[in-house]
């Protein structure tokens, strides 16, 4: 009897472990090799404040928050969109809901039940899992890999790469796979930050009174590509700069005129619920002898924080006429001069470039080498955006693997 042909998936995260399941369902005898002594476990990370899965917004709009890479990830994600993934999700046993905001969340809002019932299936599918195993060396589908300081060579019928960015090293995403890439001639694109926070001077007064205070209910706003990118939402002052949802919803952008200028700008709407007429109307009324603390919290209702912020990048906001004052307050200029560290982001940008893998995601220059997750040139922000993307590339792959198995390219 004909052997099955055998797979090696390297990176035990959804991209891999969604790829290593339709492989096994397909027939193929799959080995997923892991650097960590267990799986999923940046996903695991991201589940331990609720598990926000994907995302429930139509198809139309979701698409479009993968930037200029949608158009090359819609093959993916139209096979394995957010309904799949929810059903998917059914089928382990695990329920999913939408909250307010369109994001969908595990019920339990904890990843950990998902993958427990995840590796059991696997496992009973005949998929082996080698933990403690760091990729060092790649040559077509032999690979070379490292485990408690021994040297392990094996090779299989075709491989499946899904090691992630460069965010969270110590979970496994550490990039050191594009070296390895690059010795094969295969184009990257240098990995980045991505949904992190932004780096810029504050004072000392600021740190000192406002580090770790929350910015709530303001508008971002930021010239980018053309067009005027506006968000509501909220972030934190830190001792370095912002963090938060609101902040890494714009990183993109600011990283962007941070390449191309050297410092970027967004401006903030610290009263959003206020209109620039209403605003003018109601600073005009300043009382003599009245402070302009005092002032800007009566008739704007401005204080705390949002004060502070606005003290810190507008000189001199005391001398300003009301109607300049109102405007800005309503576009408060904030300057960055650079990103947080790649190794301190959520997600990374960058990696294996488009041109160099065909629609199956197969490396052009490694015939039987298939990438997936992360690790593929594209970015998308948070709300279940990224991990939908990495399974849906995952179960891409799978599909490619099985193509060029089977030597039928219309499989």
């Amino acid at each position: 009897m004909q052997s099955k042909q055998q797979v090696i998936i390297v990176g035990a995260g959804p991209a891999g472990l969604m790829a290593a399941e339709q492989l096994s369902l397909a027939g193929y005898q799959v080995r997923v090799y892991d650097a960590k002594p267990s799986a999923c476990r940046k996903f695991l990370l991201a589940g331990t404040s609720g598990m926000n899965i994907t995302h429930s917004e139509p198809y139309g709009e979701f698409i479009q928050r993968y930037y200029d890479k949608a158009a090359w990830l819609d093959g993916a994600l139209r096979q394995f969109d957010a309904d799949a993934l929810r059903n998917w999700c059914q089928g382990l046993g695990v329920s999913t809901f939408v909250g307010s905001s369109g994001r969908v969340f595990t019920e339990q809002m904890k990843a950990a039940p998902l993958v427990r019932n995840w590796l059991k299936r696997l496992r009973a599918a005949g998929v082996e899992f080698y933990m403690r195993h760091r990729l060092v060396a790649i040559q077509g589908t032999r690979l070379e890999l490292d485990h408690n300081g021994e040297t392990i060579r094996t090779q299989a019928d075709a491989v499946l790469l899904a090691l992630g960015g460069a965010s969270w090293p110590k979970l496994g995403s550490d990039g050191l796979w594009q070296s390895m890439l690059a010795e094969q001639q295969i184009e990257q694109a240098p990995l980045r930050a991505a949904n992190c926070g932004m780096l810029c001077d504050w004072s000392e007064h600021l740190k000192q009174q406002h580090a770790g205070s929350p910015l709530k209910n303001v508008r971002f706003k930021v010239q980018a590509n053309g067009q005027r990118i506006e968000k509501h939402g909220e972030c934190v002052i830190s001792q370095t700069g912002m963090e938060g949802s609101l902040v890494y919803a714009f990183s993109r952008y600011l990283r962007e005129q941070l390449e191309e200028c050297g410092q970027a700008q967004l401006h903030i709407d610290l009263l959003p619920d206020q209109n620039l007429a209403q605003l003018s109307q109601k600073l005009a009324k300043k009382r003599s002898k009245e402070s302009f603390a005092k002032y800007l919290k009566r008739s704007a209702g401005l204080s705390g924080v949002k004060a502070a912020l606005l003290y810190e990048c507008q000189p001199h906001p005391q001398q300003l006429e009301p109607a300049q004052l109102a405007a800005c307050i309503k576009a408060l200029p904030v300057q960055f001069y650079a990103t947080k560290p790649v190794d301190e982001a959520i997600s990374s940008a960058g990696g294996v470039c488009q041109h160099s893998v065909d629609a199956k995601l197969m490396l052009n220059n490694l015939p039987g080498v298939f990438c997936a997750g992360e690790m593929l040139d594209w970015e998308a922000p948070t709300g279940g955006y990224l991990l939908t993307a990495c399974f849906a590339t995952g179960h891409l792959a799978a599909q490619g693997i099985a193509r060029y198995l089977s030597g039928d390219p219309t499989t």
